[in-house]
């Protein structure tokens, strides 16, 4: 059975929804199961507030907004680095903005919980390769979310 190391960390002071940080790793693995991902891996979660996803923004996209949540893949075409002190592939880093999920949340009618491991989930499919600028990709990652979410039996 494969090894997954996943670091879930809180930069900012909004409250969050209770055991969110083991709902995350667990959605991070169902990812990584649905994707049959096999080998060791590790990937960090990060809850920061809008200033900081902003500047990450800018920074890494030039997009001077908030966003949501940003993903930072480690790997490139399925080749990831590997990490020696822990032996496990490094995906990648995804960044969530507590503050503009909870807006999204109440926007789209459903919990926190549920926008926020929506979130998760979608930057974890970013981690692994996929994307949706192009029509046809977002054909094939929405529903790899929606199936992924229906096992965690987390629904709007």
């Amino acid at each position: 059975m494969q090894k997954t190391e996943i670091t879930v960390s809180n930069n900012q002071n909004e409250t969050l929804p209770e055991n969110i940080k083991s709902i995350l790793k667990n959605a991070c693995k169902e990812v990584l199961k649905y994707e049959k991902f096999l080998k060791d891996a590790e990937i960090s979660v990060t809850f920061v507030t809008e200033e900081e996803i902003k500047q990450l923004n800018k920074e890494f996209r030039n997009k001077d907004s908030v966003t949501d949540v940003l993903s930072f893949p480690m790997g490139e075409n399925g080749e990831y680095d590997l990490n020696p002190e822990n032996n496990c592939f490094i995906l990648g880093d995804v960044v969530i903005c507590v503050k503009r999920a909870l807006e999204q949340s109440l926007e789209y009618g459903h919990s926190l919980t549920r926008e926020i491991t929506f979130l998760c989930v979608h930057s974890v499919l970013h981690l692994l390769g996929y994307d949706h600028i192009k029509e046809e990709d977002t054909a094939v990652m929405r529903p790899k979310e929606k199936a992924i979410m229906e096992i965690l039996k987390i629904s709007r």
